[in-house]
């Protein structure tokens, strides 16, 4: 995906971007709001009134990822590829994702191994992916897309008041995260194999 310089910065690709930066502060505090007005982790019924935060937080989160798979695509269809561009998308996903991990966790309702592991191989692998950039491009890892497929399906189902729709999709979306776990530490692992070999031939060349 090569930068166009002629692409204005400021363009609609962009705008998403930012958008998907601005809506995660939004989508914390729509999350601690409910926490307090309910009770940490506690899901109440929509009858009393309470758990609208966080429906709130949940629409809040499928916007934002609804973005993440546009602003691409509208960059790439329009050539509108930037290097702020470039740069900003994952710090962007990388926000978002974490937030959603972060909080659920505080809020108790996911276990914090799952959360720590799978933040140390997103910050890891696009600080590397970013250092290698300066040489080399790395290709997008083959499960990359099933990662953040399954990241992004278990986060939505566990945002979602699953109390007021059924209890069963609670462990639907515990085993997707798991699911997501395995997948991304794998991915990860494939990242830093490509890496090595990638300056393992650069060495080779010199």
């Amino acid at each position: 995906m090569s930068v166009n310089p002629q692409a204005p910065l400021l363009n609609i690709a962009n705008a998403l971007t930012v958008l998907r930066i601005v809506l995660v502060p939004v989508f914390i505090a729509l999350l601690v709001i409910d926490a307090e007005s309910s009770g940490a982790g506690a899901l109440q019924p929509l009858e009393s009134g309470e758990g609208l935060w966080r429906w709130a937080a949940a629409v809040v989160f499928f916007a934002a990822m609804v973005t993440d798979a546009v602003d691409g695509d509208v960059a790439r269809k329009r050539n509108l590829i930037t290097d702020f561009g470039k740069i900003a998308d994952p710090i962007a996903d990388k926000l978002l994702i974490g937030a959603a991990l972060v909080m659920l966790s505080l809020l108790g309702e996911l276990p914090w191994l799952v959360t720590i592991l799978i933040l140390i191989r997103e910050i890891g692998i696009t600080v590397l992916r970013f250092v290698m950039l300066r040489t080399q491009v790395m290709p997008a890892s083959r499960g990359g897309k099933l990662k953040t497929l399954l990241q992004t399906a278990g986060l939505q189902l566990m945002l979602l008041p699953l109390a007021v729709i059924a209890g069963w999709l609670a462990d639907v979306a515990f085993w997707i995260m798991m699911a997501a776990l395995v997948v991304t530490v794998v991915t990860g692992i494939d990242y830093l194999v490509q890496a090595l070999r990638l300056r393992r031939a650069a060495k080779g060349a010199h």
